[in-house]
């Protein structure tokens, strides 16, 4: 008999979360809310989230609609994933399940009661519903255009095109794509050092305000500040503190893991090896080839992300000028003899020439670079400065 009634529990919830939306009943008391949670401790937390949640009090229906899944045992996951190229997913979950999470990751998580008819109700669940259908669900991702954010207001946009009006009012400054990344980050941390190198210029041009819903802040205050076309109303017509907890700590700036710290202490490593270097007129060739290969690689992986991933953000990077790929073919060369390697300096002054561009783009703004970056730039430029002086004088003394 306990088996029995097992099976049956099994099959009803299976049925709740795996009919067609045509066969799901709603009540006219039924309600369509904006969730948005707040940030987390890692990096694919750090700008939150945004999900839809219908919930029927009088049907126990309590669901949250989430287009920010993916499939983990997807062919090739890892490939595609850095290339930019894995789909993403409309998920759907129980609600209790979902706050469950951000209870665990002590996350806020807001709700926006949406001013919805029942027949509007409807006709969002069903899109909803439909969009689910596994032949639907998969959606291409872009982090800045079309992510869990910008589905919301998309798919509200979808259903009920002119009848919403975003005002865009609540956005008081002008702000680039770069700069409201920034938003959620330490600068000091290294997240942010990570995004700065890998992200282009493209990103420092000035978002427009609708833009600026790419991170789920933003939407929450698009849609606080929504009106009926008809009536004039409010489009949010309640919101709630669903689940209070702190805002996340950013992390000590001055932290002995910091990459300010990190990099400043090479920077300094490499300018005592330096100074040695040029008071006993030598070379210290096991440094020149870590820093070319370390330099080189980077650059590589700047140019792999700039031109073979589908990622929009990555391109026109130009981090790729002093994280050059090319000085990982200048090893070999610099562990030459005295006379094979005094024509390197042509190379080494090119690399400073190439650092002065870098600190040009960045004051004109064209493309703001990392700041942790600075004790890198600085240790480069005195290393590459030496070298050049080294086999000027390798040059001079034929």
């Amino acid at each position: 008999m306990k088996k029995t009634i097992l099976l049956l529990l099994f099959l009803s919830v299976g049925m709740l979360f795996g009919q067609e939306a045509t066969h799901v009943r709603l009540s006219s008391e039924a309600e369509f809310s904006i969730i948005t949670c707040g940030s987390g401790n890692e990096l694919y937390s750090s700008f939150g989230h945004s999900a839809f949640r219908i919930k029927d009090p009088v049907f126990g229906y309590d669901v949250v609609y989430n287009y920010g899944t993916f499939d983990f045992e997807a062919d090739w996951f890892y490939l595609k994933f850095v290339q930019g190229k894995l789909p993403y997913q409309l998920g759907r979950a129980n609600f209790k399940n979902f706050l469950r999470t951000y209870k665990y990751e002590k996350r806020w998580v807001k709700e926006q009661v949406l001013n919805l008819t029942p027949e509007q109700v409807r006709q969002l669940f069903d899109f909803l519903e439909n969009n689910y259908k596994v032949e639907n669900r998969d959606y291409k991702y872009d982090f800045f255009f079309n992510n869990c954010a910008t589905k919301i207001r998309d798919v509200i946009k979808e259903n009920f095109g002119d009848e919403i009006i975003f005002n865009e009012n609540h956005i008081t400054e002008e702000k680039t794509f770069r700069g409201l990344i920034h938003e959620n980050l330490d600068d000091n941390s290294w997240s942010s050092f990570g995004i700065d190198i890998a992200l282009g210029s493209v990103i420092d041009k000035k978002a427009p305000p609708i833009d600026y819903q790419f991170l789920p802040e933003y939407v929450f205050e698009a849609f606080g500040n929504a009106t009926m076309r008809d009536s004039g109303t409010p489009f949010v017509k309640e919101t709630n503190l669903i689940l209070k907890a702190p805002e996340t700590a950013k992390a000590n700036k001055n932290s002995i893991l910091s990459p300010y710290v990190i990099l400043s202490i090479l920077m300094l490593i490499v300018l005592v090896i330096t100074f040695l270097d040029f008071k006993n007129n030598k070379r210290t060739r096991w440094l020149d080839a870590v820093l070319l290969v370390g330099n080189g690689i980077a650059g590589i992986i700047i140019l792999l992300l700039w031109f073979a991933t589908d990622h929009t953000a990555t391109a026109m990077n130009w981090n790729v000028l002093w994280l050059l790929p090319i000085n990982i073919f200048f090893v070999k060369k610099f562990f030459s003899k005295a006379q094979e390697c005094r024509e390197l300096w042509k190379h080494t002054a090119f690399l400073l020439l190439l650092i002065a561009v870098v600190f040009f783009l960045w004051i004109i703004d064209f493309q703001q670079f990392a700041l942790a970056a600075i004790p890198l730039l600085i240790m480069f430029t005195i290393r590459y400065a030496y070298l050049t002086y080294y086999f000027l004088r390798l040059e001079e003394e034929v």
